[in-house]
């Protein structure tokens, strides 16, 4: 399959846009953690495609503090069945809101119809999302207040809440941890 990339210069820096011919696979902040992992070949830059035309707009508006549906864009993210289902209820969490990686993985629970799910499981399908912003994985934070897990880094976690409002001042950098 071909895959096709355009660059994004947005507040929290450089971004590379991925898609294929089902639309947008990828959104990658330059520097981050499994920058590009889930798709298996080539970029060829072709900035000028639809889908790129699409995203562009929309994170234009989210960095004008807008709040563009997610669902203007056409999104094909690359993974398994588990991870896509995480992704999915990654996109109901409202903007300017949070939710914890426990609560999702009690959803998760409830959609594979079991009694528990392992939060650190649905730890793992958060941090490899491929199209971070628009797929608000920056939104999860850990139960305790820890705002951890975010493949683009700390700082710029923070910077994407702030954006949308949220009040930062109760939560906390982890002394250690993956997000580190």
């Amino acid at each position: 399959m071909e895959y096709f990339s355009a660059q994004y210069e947005s507040p929290v820096g450089r971004i590379l846009l991925g898609a294929n011919d089902t639309g947008l696979v990828g959104l990658w902040i330059e520097g981050q953690k499994y920058f590009g992992d889930t798709v298996d070949g080539e970029f060829f830059e072709k900035p000028d495609l639809p889908i790129f035309a699409a995203a562009r707009k929309w994170l234009d508006a989210y960095f004008a503090g807008e709040k563009p549906p997610i669902s203007d864009l056409v999104l094909a993210p690359i993974g398994g069945e588990f991870r896509k289902a995480v992704w999915d209820i990654l996109c109901e969490i409202p903007y300017g809101q949070c939710t914890t990686y426990g609560n999702i993985a009690k959803k998760m629970a409830i959609r594979m119809n079991r009694k528990s799910m392992s939060s650190q499981a649905v730890g793992g399908a958060v941090g490899h999302n491929p199209i971070s912003i628009i797929i608000p994985c920056h939104r999860v934070v850990g139960s305790n207040g820890s705002l951890t897990g975010y493949a683009g880094g700390l700082s710029r976690k923070i910077q994407l809440l702030e954006l949308e409002g949220v009040d930062t001042s109760n939560f906390f950098i982890p002394g250690k941890g993956t997000a580190l």
